[in-house]
């Protein structure tokens, strides 16, 4: 191998996404995906259509006062009965 040279590039595994449409053709069942320098990949093999699909993750859940949890409602109490007062 001469020095500089970039080693041959693996085969990536391309799927077939079961009922996915292109979005320029329109034919079903034809995208495939794959990943290639840490990257993914969409492709119509009909037409040849191709994109980059940019992942995200969920975003976390925003604080409310109803999600948040409050300390001082785990906390016990006793409770004191209070006898009305008699009116003359």
């Amino acid at each position: 191998m001469q020095s500089g040279s970039k080693p041959s590039p693996k085969a990536e595994k391309r799927r077939f996404i079961a009922g996915a449409v292109c979005p320029k053709c329109g034919e079903m069942d034809r995208i495939v995906n794959y990943n290639r320098d840490q990257r993914n990949y969409r492709e119509c093999v009909a037409c040849g259509f191709r994109d980059e699909i940019r992942l995200q993750s969920f975003p976390r859940e925003l604080s409310t006062r109803v999600s948040e949890q409050v300390q001082s409602e785990d906390t016990e109490r006793p409770v004191r009965f209070i006898q009305p007062s008699k009116k003359p």
